[in-house]
């Protein structure tokens, strides 16, 4: 019987689709542990192919590729090193399986197919996957050993079945997407797991952003008393080898490496800096390109996409009209001397005499409205787009979860561009990580130490300059008041009723629903943006352009 294991837990960050990759990662992580005597080594879900691989994983060309994948790791484990745990699709008698399989031997030693299919948020799984069959455990070195995917421990059965089957470890391969305050709730549902299983655990999570998703990592183990022995960092690879022993009342893991958690605008800017640095750099563009125009949107988009690619790699552009205030001319300025990053000028009001002059006839008797200032809007998505034609960055757009929500936005104008870090925060988290950032250095970051932004720019009330005079708030309730609202209709589904309840004037809500309804049309078109609340535009909130549903109805 054995009495010791060595258990190597690889949090890495596989590309989409990039099996012979993804497969050259794996080889890495498995010599890295064998140098540190590992015995078996877990990956993360679906690791050989990416995840959530959605409706890609459907192409016979891509299973074919990744089993062939996985038989040349299963070979490579006839060296006598690590046996390993590994995330793949899976066909088993003509059914497409999210599996984990047991490669030790040089061959493929056994397999696990995923039984809860998560169908709900972000998740699509029941779509492409079949459900698999209650598990037993892996015989791995002697030790009976739980492999549960992911939701497979979101609720008890699974796990109740692999402890009545012998289980004696549970090791939980995840793809499981990062949200602001998901951390307390992960850890509250391992420690369920271990106290009705009475067995350790051990939580891989992936690393690393997959379109308007990204995963921070962070892993996990908790020993059968419901303690932690281990905490990986979040944010960032890491191979470790954990050292387990048997004891008379189970197998106990050895304290190791801890990490503290996160506040909240700490782990929300990062997310946003891994989101926009895997974006850019996983679908290859060079760098990116925004506007700059002195507010507070651009301002910390201008200040995450330097801390994610390097100040070389961002190219910011003022792009003044006639309506655009010397002061928001100095912070731009100011802001592009702090950040390090290529500056520069481009005047629209050229264009936009162009365009008045061809639209004065067909205008003619119609009074200036939202009309010209859009006009405005979109010129400046057509410079920045010949921008990113002429010179190759991806276009960076700046509008918050708050515009986005209401359709304080543009369509073909500051919604123009390839990618939108801020879509979903709300402007008061803004505010909040743009103090933050003035503060502190995020882990890992390559912008500039100390001030990022003139301290003008967060206090200034916000404004779209189009029109003399302007301020978000003439157009829209206060942003504090906005933001509580958006969060009880988005968020929280809540009923016009008990909205008003919570204190806000029902004309003020029955206003922002109509608002949020009728902009959806706008968000359809609007570009990805790394989730970071329980419930972002597109992946988690669906809903239909064509709706004459109201819930705040004759008051």
């Amino acid at each position: 019987m054995t009495d010791r294991l060595r258990i190597a837990l690889a949090q890495l960050n596989p590309t989409m689709g990039d099996i012979v990759g993804n497969l050259a990662k794996a080889r890495r992580a498995r010599a890295d542990a064998a140098k540190g005597g590992a015995d078996v080594v877990l990956f993360p879900e679906l690791f050989i192919v990416g995840y959530p691989p959605e409706d890609l994983v459907l192409k016979p060309a891509l299973q074919d590729d990744a089993r062939e994948a996985i038989e040349k790791l299963a070979k490579d484990t006839a060296d006598g090193g690590p046996a390993l745990l590994i995330g793949t699709p899976w066909v088993d008698e003509g059914r497409l399986y999210n599996a984990c399989l047991f490669l030790d031997g040089g061959k493929i030693a056994g397999h696990t197919f995923k039984h809860d299919l998560p169908n709900y948020g972000v998740f699509d799984e029941k779509r492409v996957f079949a459900v698999g069959p209650m598990p037993g455990p892996f015989n791995v070195r002697g030790v009976r050993i739980g492999v549960p995917i992911c939701e497979d421990i979101w609720t008890p059965d699974v796990v109740e079945c692999l402890t009545e089957t012998g289980g004696e470890i549970l090791l939980v391969p995840n793809g499981s997407p990062f949200e602001a305050g998901k951390e307390d709730v992960r850890l509250n549902l391992i420690v369920s797991r271990v106290t009705e299983s009475g067995l350790p655990l051990i939580y891989l999570n992936q690393v690393g952003g997959q379109d308007e998703l990204v995963f921070d990592g962070a892993s996990l183990i908790a020993n059968a008393d419901g303690k932690l022995a281990w905490a990986l960092p979040a944010w960032r690879e890491d191979v470790v080898v954990t050292e387990w022993s048997r004891t008379a009342k189970g197998w106990v893991c050895a304290a190791g490496q801890n990490e503290a958690g996160e506040e909240r605008s700490q782990s929300v800017y990062q997310a946003m800096m891994l989101g926009l640095r895997d974006y850019v750099n996983k679908n290859r563009f060079p760098g990116v390109v925004l506007g700059l125009s002195g507010g507070i949107d651009s301002a910390l988009s201008a200040a995450v996409a330097v801390d994610a690619l390097g100040p070389d790699r961002v190219r910011c552009v003022m792009l003044p009209s006639k309506y655009t205030s010397q002061e928001s001319l100095d912070d731009a300025a100011e802001i592009a001397k702090l950040l390090g990053v290529n500056y520069e000028t481009v005047p629209i009001e050229p264009a936009v005499a162009a365009f008045t002059n061809s639209l004065k006839g067909t205008f003619t008797g119609k009074a200036a409205d939202t009309t010209e200032e859009n006009i405005q809007s979109r010129i400046r998505g057509v410079i920045l787009m010949a921008i990113s034609n002429k010179f190759g960055p991806m276009v960076l757009t700046t509008g918050n979860k708050s515009e986005m929500s209401v359709g304080y936005a543009t369509l073909y104008g500051d919604m123009c561009g390839g990618y939108n870090v801020l879509k979903d925060v709300y402007k008061m988290e803004v505010f909040r990580l743009a103090r933050w950032r003035n503060q502190f250095v995020p882990k890992g970051a390559l912008g500039p130490t100390g001030r990022v932004m003139p301290e003008n720019v967060i206090t200034r009330p916000p404004s779209a300059e189009l029109r003399e005079n302007q301020k978000d708030q003439d157009s829209l309730p206060p942003y504090d008041i906005l933001d509580g609202i958006l969060e009880c209709l988005v968020e929280n589904e809540m009923k016009f009723e008990d909205v008003v309840k919570q204190g806000y004037h029902p004309a003020t809500v029955k206003r922002v629903e109509q608002l949020l309804y009728v902009s959806e049309y706008k968000r359809r078109q609007a570009p990805p943006g790394v989730k970071i609340t329980s419930r972002n535009f597109g992946r988690d909130r669906r809903y239909p352009i064509t709706n004459a549903f109201r819930d705040a109805r004759d008051m």
